[in-house]
């Protein structure tokens, strides 16, 4: 274990982002006392914005020379951290990655500092918060926040500081990272949690602090928050397929989904087809009414259908995957 105190542990903060004109300028604007307290730099790791995302950091890097823009030609977020951490990472004992579609506490990095001093940990990570503002951000994030979107995952919904084997990735040593070869670029989704079983077989600890959150802002229409999660389900298939583990509990019950809505055709031949799909709706409504009535949340039942979207994107996602893993090893 080392520890030590903030100002000993210098970081760069790295942003990878794409067509973000609206949020980039006010997210550098509230990491600015972090540049002064950690003795950092932020690098905004662009994928070839079409909007003025890049003129605005040019701009910001003009006054502020902390401030860099780094060209990220294969656009996924894991080679935007690898190619900064090639390009910066020696002359720094940890990075901070920040989504640039997020919103975060003005001393998010300084606590994340001062938690990897005090625990030794390799790898920090948070707890991610989701709010939204149109109805149907606020109705996804209600979904997103519960069980019943999340699963009962720890770091989507919170909970005292401990040991964890994954988590929202916010900070980690330089030295571990490189160790166990950065982030796999062939993920394009769930590269998180890739990395953190590399890492946490490698020996490396991870800590989920509840001392900080991030706060996300989920999709606002149906076909976004599809496309979403049918990465997730792929990118969680080919972490499995890599690794060749076992998906969890809370993971194996939304795989159904897809298996059980095609089931539901051969009801032409027996009406009971239908009931394993007929009872997952009910539960998934019944939930929602739960969440307005319980908690008096009038989003409730339009979460149920912001959850539906999320499963089923999931599972199929999960099983196009796994069919295509299967059709590459026969053809091999």
């Amino acid at each position: 274990m080392t520890t030590g105190s903030s100002g000993d542990m210098r970081c760069i903060i790295v942003i990878p982002c794409l067509n973000e004109e609206k949020h980039i300028e006010p997210l550098i604007g509230k990491l600015g006392q972090a540049l002064d307290d950690l003795d950092a730099r932020i690098v905004v790791a662009d994928g070839g914005s079409t909007d003025r995302t890049r003129e605005i950091v040019r701009d910001i890097a003009e006054r502020d020379p902390r401030i860099l823009l780094l060209d990220n030609p294969k656009r996924l977020q894991s080679a935007a951290i690898n190619l900064a951490m090639e390009v910066f990472g020696e002359d720094y004992e940890y990075f901070i990655r920040i989504d640039a579609h997020g919103d975060y506490p003005a001393d998010y990095c300084q606590t994340l500092v001062e938690e990897a001093g005090a625990t030794g940990a390799d790898s920090v990570v948070v707890a991610m918060r989701t709010m939204g503002f149109s109805a149907f951000q606020k109705a996804t994030a209600v979904a997103q926040n519960s069980k019943l979107g999340n699963g009962g995952s720890k770091h989507r919904e919170g909970a005292k500081g401990h040991w964890a084997e994954h988590g929202h990735h916010a900070l980690m040593r330089v030295s571990a990272f490189r160790s166990v070869g950065g982030y796999d670029e062939t993920f394009s989704h769930n590269e998180d949690a890739e990395l953190d079983y590399r890492l946490h077989k490698a020996g490396y600890r991870i800590w989920l602090t509840d001392k900080t959150a991030m706060t996300y802002y989920p999709r606002s229409s149906i076909p976004t928050l599809f496309k979403q999660y049918l990465g997730y389900g792929r990118g969680r298939a080919r972490n499995i397929l890599k690794h060749r583990s076992m998906p969890s509990l809370r993971q194996m019950l939304p795989l159904a989904v897809v298996p059980i809505f095609i089931g539901a055709f051969l009801a032409v031949l027996s009406w009971i087809a239908v009931i394993p799909v007929g009872l997952w709706a009910v539960a998934c409504i019944a939930y929602g009414f739960w969440i307005a009535l319980g908690q008096g949340n009038p989003y409730g039942p339009l979460a149920a259908i912001s959850a539906m979207v999320m499963h089923f994107a999931w599972s199929m996602g999960f099983w196009m995957e796994v069919f295509s893993f299967r059709n590459r090893g026969v053809a091999s």
